[in-house]
């Protein structure tokens, strides 16, 4: 059972950087947006680790998953 909850422990603390980066993001974004003429241009700037934390989530999901169908 101490695997589970490593696990989602993992994977809490991964979807809470991501859902930091993606906060990051957007208010590089909004500041941009406010300064310019109107157009935004997006340039990921945590797109790469945004990307890893997102597959990581997607991994530790499917394994918190699995464990929960074992478990019934």
């Amino acid at each position: 059972m101490s695997n589970k909850l490593e696990i989602l422990k993992e994977y809490q603390e991964a979807a809470s950087k991501l859902d930091q980066l993606k906060s990051k993001e957007a208010a590089v974004c909004r500041s941009q947006q406010n300064a310019g003429d109107g157009t935004v241009v997006i340039k990921p700037q945590f797109g790469n680790e945004m990307n890893q934390l997102n597959e990581k989530c997607v991994q530790l999901n499917m394994i918190l998953e699995a464990m929960d169908v074992a478990e019934d």
